[in-house]
């Protein structure tokens, strides 16, 4: 039995959730170096990222932006190449501060959201050109109410309009469907979303990126195509309640 998350350094959880991972790759058939990692650190300090980037992880996931964008900045000095994702829900009073901190946003599910991180994503930061915002469009995969997400029926269009919009890059989708128990009923919603993904590049977009998986559920997606798994109680224990 392994033992709980908190109970493990850093390092060891690390390496404990980068094997869950590269087993789970090598039982599809996949490259485990095709799965990317990436550490949910909202509700932990900077301290615990810094902790986590110490032992090799450069990519992170935040889902409030006030509470990111403190993050970022006490980070900036000590990890500058640190890559960051947003990926809770996202309020247009809060695009301008993803639109200028964040390197990736996994939770676009609307065109006016898109529209505004495009006209706010800066040409520059400090004399360095920015790469484009690189975006994916968040599917509500299981028709949950309670679920963000774009509806499937209606992701084509959306997908169509916020690929032609300047300083964003759409690379693919990400969906948080309900929990489940078992295997074979956590693959379903992915292997959804896959399905999603080649019908979009039939209709001449190819895109690269699956953001789907947690801590929960890692094997599941990983067997159904995820190209980047979030996981956060695997690797930083707990949270508090908000």
């Amino acid at each position: 039995m392994n033992p709980a998350p908190h109970d493990l350094g850093a390092a060891a959880r690390l390496q404990q959730v980068r094997l869950r991972i590269a087993q789970a790759a090598r039982a599809a058939g996949r490259d485990p170096a095709a799965v990317r990692l990436l550490a949910v650190s909202k509700t932990f300090g900077a301290e615990a990222v810094a902790e986590m980037a110490a032992c090799g992880q450069t990519e992170f996931g935040e889902n409030y932006v006030q509470e990111a964008v403190a993050k970022i900045d006490a980070l900036r000095s000590r990890w500058p190449a640190l890559c960051w994702h947003y990926i809770g829900p996202l309020q247009s009073n809060k695009t301008r501060d993803v639109a200028e901190r964040f390197d990736w946003v996994h939770s676009l599910d609307r065109l006016d959201l898109a529209q505004r991180l495009s006209a706010q994503r800066p040409a520059e930061r400090a004399a360095d050109v920015l790469a484009p915002l690189q975006v994916c469009l968040q599917v509500n995969v299981s028709g949950e109410a309670s679920k963000r997400g774009v509806a499937p029926q209606q992701l084509p269009a959306l997908a169509q309009q916020v690929a032609r919009l300047p300083g964003l890059r759409l690379r693919g989708l990400m969906c948080i469907p309900a929990p489940a128990a078992e295997l074979a009923a956590q693959r379903e919603p992915f292997a959804r979303l896959r399905e999603l993904q080649r019908q979009l590049a039939q209709s001449g977009l190819a895109l690269d990126t699956l953001s789907m998986g947690m801590s929960a559920d890692l094997e599941a997606a990983i067997l159904e195509g995820a190209t980047i798994v979030r996981v956060g109680s695997a690797l930083f224990g707990p949270r508090a309640a908000r």
